[in-house]
């Protein structure tokens, strides 16, 4: 077992409430419930002495390893071939897709001998609440109890278990055919167990497990020429919503370094507006109108709770309940992924202001059509009262969309966004004919063109740049042309993609932004961001460069992992880096995948 496998040696599994992360040699070593957001139960990845893990696999590892996804499914499968014999380990979470919350969550891991003879082993080492809870065990021959000051799990299947310690461990040999189950389940402090598995139930709810997937998958109405790749997408962003209120977290883990043994450590298990909001073009260009329409009554939710009329209508994110309350702490007795410490749970950065995400949001409902055709009057009053508050404080410096600790700045993008905010919101008055003050609507929106266009201009580079006074490029800004700021092939928007051509991107894949130029107030530097690639692809096509879009996404698709996975950078040897797997990558694949195929198909028809 690697104390620390790649951060990319892992596949996804989940039940649309929370997840955990399969490393490619059978460990859970990221496990948190019973929400995305919830203390971790496994976190052997932020410290594999202290922080727990679940292993199950041959007990002599000398062959070769491969895992895959069931084809259109969220069930990962885990294969070991040696001389003696091939094994596979099957993991699924049984999806809990309804509207109701749960405390009882499970982990199905299923173990087979698909030739020869394999010996299996288990380990079951849990540590409850970031590894800061103490447990107790009960053991039985078939059942082991872990209890907790807040949560009681259950270990149960067909493997012999024996007690080490106050954690179990067991063995099972198999023959040519032979299978074998464990299944842990967590619930609330002293539920009850449930029934042992039955080898006939385990099967059952395997192939009940496949046929949900599959048959989400067959709506999408994708058929483009990355079918694979942009399904999995879509599977990945699925598995990071949770289901009871429509809500994306921006990836399944926290901690997970931007550079190994550095300081960029964040909890990422949380509803961003910005993220949740871009990933509903994405969703309807697929199909998936029910999810994207969930988010969109979400994001509503959000803006109609805004306590009074001076108070900012939207924060940058929030728990996936709604909840506004992130507070950060730094977990000191974990040692972070390859000594990559602070071990950050909460975020800060949920008290910043981000003025740009009144843009995106405004983007999501005009896509939905959620204003006019859902949310009614009283929906449409609180967002005119929204855009009211914008037009008296667009005008502000702000943190920007990277979240930089370094102080607020005028940043160009957070301009654009007010003006996409401005934009839409017109337009959903006039077609919806709803009650607006037009005219300083319009006024706002003008004044921050023209604003932009002077000051957000540098003529050195030739270039929008990231904030006003400045020269350093910024990737956010590729989607300018998307929101419609800029035609996507006009002469200036043109030079922005030459210049960032130049500086940003090396070898197809694109950095966000220069940090050494432009500081954000932490130590170390990062790598290119997936999201950032994905960006310069749409914009590309946008642009007519065909060709040049065209290796860039495909050439990008190589960087994902063995299962067709992102986190959120490529480090400087390849490597994935971040938090895992990260939604907005995957939102931007498929919009990326979907403007590219549009382009191509117009250029042959």
């Amino acid at each position: 077992m690697d104390r620390y496998p790649p951060i990319a040696d892992h596949g996804l599994v989940g039940d649309l409430q929370t997840a955990a992360l399969v490393s490619s040699e059978g460990v859970i070593d990221w496990f948190a419930a019973p929400r995305f957001d919830s203390p971790s139960v496994f976190a052997a990845l932020l410290d594999h002495d202290r922080g727990g893990y679940f292993l199950l696999a041959p007990e002599h590892s000398e062959g070769i390893w491969k895992q895959l996804y069931y084809p259109d499914t969220a069930v990962v499968v885990t294969r070991f071939m040696s001389p003696d014999g091939v094994g596979e380990i099957l993991d699924h979470m049984p999806v809990q897709p309804g509207p109701t919350a749960t405390d009882r969550h499970r982990l199905v891991r299923i173990v087979r001998s698909v030739r020869g003879t394999v010996r299996f082993r288990l380990e079951c080492r849990p540590r409850f609440d970031y590894a800061r809870a103490t447990h107790e065990l009960d053991l039985t021959p078939r059942t082991a109890t872990f209890r907790a000051p807040g949560m009681t799990a259950y270990l149960q299947g067909s493997i012999p278990l024996e007690r080490d310690g106050q954690d179990v461990q067991g063995t099972i040999t198999l023959n040519d055919g032979e299978s074998a189950a464990a299944v842990f389940t967590v619930c609330a402090p002293g539920g009850e167990a449930p029934p042992s598995p039955t080898t006939e139930k385990v099967t059952e709810e395997l192939w009940e497990n496949i046929d949900f997937w599959q048959k989400w998958v067959r709506t999408s109405r994708y058929h483009g020429r990355w079918t694979e790749m942009v399904h999995r997408s879509a599977i990945t962003l699925k598995l990071l919503t949770y289901a009871p209120t429509g809500a994306p977290v921006a990836a399944a883990t926290m901690g997970l370094p931007e550079q190994v043994g550095g300081e960029r450590n964040w909890d990422y298990r949380y509803t961003w507006v910005r993220d949740g909001s871009l990933s509903v073009r994405a969703l309807l260009d697929l199909g998936f109108v029910e999810e994207a329409t969930r988010f969109t009554h979400w994001l509503g939710d959000r803006l109609r709770a805004r306590e009074g009329p001076d108070d900012e209508p939207l924060q940058i994110m929030y728990r996936v309940d709604g909840d506004p309350h992130l507070t950060e702490e730094i977990l000191d007795h974990l040692e972070g992924y390859r000594g990559s410490y602070p071990v950050r749970a909460g975020n800060a950065a949920s008290d910043q202001l981000q003025l740009d995400i009144y843009g995106e949001a405004l983007y999501a409902l005009a896509e939905g059509r959620a204003v006019g055709e859902q949310a009614g009057y009283h929906g449409w009053k609180g967002l005119a009262a929204t855009l009211d508050w914008l037009a008296d404080s667009w005008d502000r410096p702000d943190e920007g969309i990277w979240e930089t600790r370094g102080g607020r700045k005028d940043f160009t993008y957070s301009r654009v966004m007010c003006w996409a905010a401005f934009d839409r919101g017109l337009k959903l008055a006039a077609e919806f004919s709803r009650p607006a003050d037009t005219v300083r609507w319009t006024q706002a929106r003008d004044a921050i063109l023209e604003q932009v266009m002077e000051r957000g201009w540098n003529e050195k580079e030739q270039a929008l740049v990231q904030h006003y006074g400045g020269d350093v490029l910024d990737a956010s800004l590729l989607l300018a042309p998307r929101v419609g700021f800029l035609s996507p092939r006009s002469p200036g928007w043109l030079n922005t993609l030459d210049a960032m051509d130049r500086v940003l991107v090396s070898d197809s894949l694109v950095y966000r932004y220069d940090p050494e130029a432009s500081p954000d107030g932490l130590r170390g530097s990062e790598g290119t961001f997936s999201l950032c690639t994905f960006l310069y692809v749409d914009a590309l096509a946008r642009a007519g460069r065909l060709p040049q879009a065209r290796y860039t996404f495909e050439k990008m698709q190589t960087y994902a992992n063995h299962v067709g996975l992102f986190a959120e950078e490529i480090g400087p040897s390849g490597e994935q880096l971040g938090n895992f797997p990260q939604a907005f990558t995957h939102l931007s694949l498929i919009t990326a995948a979907t403007t590219l195929d549009d382009a191509l198909d117009r250029l042959v028809a």
